[in-house]
């Protein structure tokens, strides 16, 4: 079997360009075929930018831009609309987790809006991170914690997160209850299991798909413990599972063998070990997570392959006010919307 395609790749910041500009917290992206691509935005909605690099703020039918009204930089982030994770449904509309209204809602590309819902078995959610949609049309949606204030629930020993399942005229139903602060998904290229970043577990973990889309028992995919907070994931063709790590900045791959590689490293030891003290000692707060990360996509966020052979990463955060994108030596796998047209 030949090499891994990724073997001895690195990066370095002179290895990135940018698009975009003026975007508030571009935590999730995804790209088109037609090299359109469209950020998460936290003046309620979303931005598209174009290949050409103009771009324009599609804002929700519902929401007002607050982002910023805060003077308070920890509220910023917890406070209001805070679009988070986005999918294509599959008429082109984005299906938007809201991590700041607590609900999964529905956007034309127009801006129309309308939740989906905001409660599962007649509770609120909770805290609603990422969304994503599998070829037979359902969607599954994380969420990280059922605490409001979430920089609290960076802990030890709060294992509160949940996976989601939303089937059309099924409706919602919890699936998992077990993450560790549950953050992206995504599913393989045959979609046998849901892969689940579990962020305060610092690991990615996965699920064996069952037929009624139910889940079977969590198991740790790679290390059980990369030192580091983790963020968002992408596969590629090859079978690697990329990753961000978040606020100790970088960017990574589990290879199919199992093998955590740094691929860019924008943190430094003394800031790891700065988060990773207060982390074991159960002190994280929001002062200190924002005396945290790197000067490429500071407090990186998300992977997404975009461009005509899939191989323009793109990198989401959720401090950046552009995108950075780099180029892969592999194609990325391509997400369920990639061949469909709207």
């Amino acid at each position: 079997m030949a090499g891994n395609p990724i073997d001895g790749f690195t990066l370095s910041k002179e290895d990135f360009k940018f698009i975009g500009e003026g975007l508030q917290r571009p935590e999730c992206i995804l790209a088109e075929k037609n090299g359109d691509l469209w950020a998460a935005d936290a003046r309620g909605g979303v931005v598209k930018i174009s290949p050409d690099g103009s771009q324009e703020i599609i804002t929700q039918s519902h929401i007002a831009d607050d982002f910023g009204a805060s003077s308070d930089d920890a509220n910023k982030f917890v406070e209001g609309t805070l679009p988070n994770g986005l999918a294509f449904a599959d008429n082109g509309d984005i299906l938007i987790s809201n991590f700041g209204t607590d609900c999964l809602e529905r956007m034309t590309r127009t801006g129309e809006t309308k939740v989906m819902f905001d409660t599962v078995d007649g509770d609120a959610i909770g805290k609603v991170n990422f969304v994503c949609r599998d070829s037979k049309n359902r969607v599954w949606i994380t969420i990280s914690t059922m605490v409001h204030d979430w920089p609290s629930a960076i802990r030890k020993d709060l294992v509160d997160g949940r996976v989601l399942l939303y089937e059309e005229g099924k409706g919602v139903r919890i699936v998992a209850d077990d993450v560790h602060f549950s953050n992206e998904c995504k599913l393989d290229a045959n979609e046998e299991y849901l892969y689940v970043v579990q962020t305060c577990g610092r690991n990615i973990c996965r699920y064996k798909i069952a037929d009624d889309g139910s889940l079977g028992t969590k198991e740790i995919y790679g290390p059980s413990d990369t030192g580091r907070f983790i963020d968002g994931c992408a596969f590629d063709a090859y079978g690697n599972l990329w990753g961000t790590h978040v606020m100790n900045d970088g960017i990574f791959v589990i290879t199919p063998d199992g093998d955590h590689r740094m691929i860019f490293d924008d943190s430094s030891p003394e800031e790891v070990k700065k988060l990773d003290d207060a982390f074991q000692a159960g002190t994280v707060n929001a002062d200190l997570l924002l005396s945290c990360g790197g000067e490429i996509a500071t407090w990186c966020a998300s992977i997404t392959f975009g461009g005509a052979d899939l191989k323009t990463v793109y990198v989401g955060s959720l401090r950046a006010t552009n995108l950075p994108y780099f180029t892969s030596p592999v194609a990325g796998l391509p997400m369920v919307h990639w061949n469909e047209t709207h």
